[in-house]
């Protein structure tokens, strides 16, 4: 696990890599950082897993720095005293809001959000982010139809037809969407709010009607659940 905490206070800093280290245990490399510049180089120039991010940094605003890695493909973690962001912050998508002061354990739930990879219940994650041409653009949650695993990362197919590439996974997109995605097949996200209904096709094999007319695979373990959300 390679996890990069960016805090300026230096007794919660190394207190964060303590509890960091002592969770991920073997083969984690964590690093730490104390101001937003500092933090974005060294997202530019490291491959991490996991930010540890406060949202006030000796004055500097942390969502300066959550506005530009939002696509990133690792999960982000707010520690911070600030909680009336809270709800801001989960709109960008980060895994957990820990406030300060916190415990070992608050950070150990948090942390067990990633190596458990439980899916995340009624957050109001509004957009996803995905970079063009070295600009941020935000995608309406509303605006999906559907997602499809690309490799490492992932497709959202849109409502109004367009296609955008996002840096996340699919299985990584999955913990963060409302509960209304589900994963229907191992390559499929997609909303039950825009399922018509199941086709049964010779073979075996299942299909998931959407409003658009589109017609997705359904894995064959996937199907007795989704029937039964499915009427």
């Amino acid at each position: 696990m390679r996890v990069l905490i960016i805090e300026d206070e230096a007794r919660i800093a190394k207190r964060l890599q303590r509890m960091a280290a002592s969770f991920f245990e073997q083969n984690s490399v964590i690093s730490s950082c104390d101001s937003v510049q500092k933090g974005m180089t060294h997202i530019e120039n490291n491959e991490i897993d996991l930010l540890l991010l406060d949202l006030n940094l000796n004055g500097e605003n942390g969502f300066d720095l959550l506005e530009s890695v939002v696509s990133k493909s690792f999960h982000t973690i707010i520690v911070s005293a600030y909680t009336d962001k809270a709800i801001m912050a989960f709109e960008y998508g980060v895994l957990d809001f820990v406030p300060k002061p916190f415990d070992e354990l608050r950070l150990n739930q948090a942390f067990k959000r990633i190596k458990n990879k439980p899916k995340i219940n009624n957050e109001p994650l509004k957009f996803l982010a995905v970079k063009k041409a070295g600009n941020i653009k935000l995608i309406d949650i509303e605006d999906l139809l559907y997602i499809k695993g690309a490799g490492i990362y992932s497709e959202l197919h849109l409502k109004n037809g367009n296609h955008e590439l996002h840096d996340k996974s699919l299985e990584t997109l999955a913990q963060l969407l409302p509960n209304s995605f589900n994963r229907i097949h191992k390559s499929y996200l997609v909303s039950l709010k825009l399922a018509e209904k199941i086709i049964v096709q010779p073979g075996s094999k299942y299909g998931l009607l959407i409003k658009n007319g589109e017609l997705l695979p359904i894995g064959r373990s996937k199907y007795k659940e989704l029937k039964e959300k499915i009427i």
